[in-house]
């Protein structure tokens, strides 16, 4: 089989990233990462650093991307409001596909990653396990759009298009405003280094509410098998752990591995109680050797205020890819703890 060349926007992401490792380990692929900050090139992997929102610097920066075979879209700019999100996060996958477009001839693929905001997961309860048919929402919703865009774009092109639908995306990297593992890791750092106990910081419900993950390995894979599977073209795939879970009974377990106390969950703004410890990040960072990492690349709060307010169910119904194929799955506790671990092991925390 001859060398694909994978062009992966959003390279510095937890998404990106992942998925970069997992095709640097798969083989058989060259791979080029786009990202604001760009990188430091390594075997087959080389970094562009590229604003995505600047139609000329991506036009300048892709036009000698003629071997690109397959684009994996995983570029995100975040945004205070909901229609906020869209202009930008619709113009960057415009702008990187009228780029790429003319000069890649043997274009394959275009891999767009979503989320459950497709559901309406964002605004409150939804009909859940959800399905990838499940009918549309009141807009706005940069997903959508996104999709949408693709589809049009494809008609009549030989490329195909999938998109991946996962839950909370887990796995390790720094900088990125949606990092839940990140979140719970230094929260529970920063507990432990002020002799507290973990509490949780969500809203009542969602202490007993159903919940799943998607591990940032399982979804690399999943990303690569849509996108190279002839049975899976031109669709949409929900990409979860493949179980599910209520803080309740995972909070307890975080805390074990953490070695501190559980107390009773109590309702706070993690980003209105978290924006004064950056002195004590600094010096926790010093007194246990850590990587000297800025707390505004550790801190996701936003995020985790996010996801820790859901007091409803949020759940998808993953059984499509299993039917076309796809049988990866992981714990969602086992997950956690291994993620945990890979930080300490990089000296990320204490």
């Amino acid at each position: 089989m001859s060398t694909r060349t994978a062009l992966v926007a959003g390279a510095r992401g937890v998404i990106g990233g992942n998925l970069i490792n997992h095709l640097q380990a798969e083989g058989g692929w060259n791979i080029i990462g786009l990202s604001r900050r760009g990188g430091e090139d390594s075997g087959k992997v080389r970094h562009i650093a590229v604003d995505l929102l600047d139609t000329q610097d991506t036009t300048d920066k892709l036009s000698a991307l003629s071997d690109v075979t397959h684009v994996f879209y995983a570029a995100y700019q975040d945004r205070p409001s909901w229609a906020e999100l869209v202009p930008p996060n619709l113009a960057m996958l415009v702008n990187t596909i009228d780029a790429i477009e003319p000069v890649a001839t043997g274009l394959e693929h275009v891999s767009l990653m979503q989320g459950y905001k497709v559901y309406g997961a964002h605004l409150g309860p939804f009909s859940s396990p959800a399905k990838e048919n499940d009918p549309p929402h009141m807009p706005p919703e940069f997903n959508v759009d996104q999709q949408q865009f693709l589809e049009s774009r494809q008609n009549g092109n030989a490329w195909t298009w999938s998109a991946l639908r996962p839950s909370v995306v887990c796995g390790i990297g720094l900088g990125n405003p949606m990092n839940l593992a990140m979140v719970i890791a230094i929260y529970a750092s920063i507990s432990k280094e002020l002799g507290i106990p973990l509490r949780f910081p969500g809203k009542p419900g969602a202490y007993n509410s159903l919940i799943e993950m998607t591990d940032a390995g399982v979804l690399a894979k999943a990303t690569v098998w849509a996108a190279t599977n002839p049975d899976t073209v031109n669709q949409a795939f929900n990409i979860t752990n493949g179980d599910i879970f209520r803080w309740s009974s995972m909070w307890p377990k975080i805390a074990a591995f953490f070695d501190i106390e559980v107390a009773p969950p109590l309702p706070m703004s993690l980003t209105d109680i978290m924006a004064d410890k950056q002195d004590l990040w600094d010096r926790m960072v010093t007194r246990h050797g850590l990587q000297t990492t800025p707390y505004a690349d550790v801190s996701s709060w936003p995020f985790g205020d996010f996801v820790f307010a859901w007091d409803y169910d949020v759940l998808a119904d993953g059984s499509k890819a299993r039917r076309a194929g796809f049988h990866e799955y992981v714990e969602t506790e086992s997950m956690f703890m291994k993620i945990f671990t890979d930080l300490r092991d990089q000296r990320i925390i204490p």
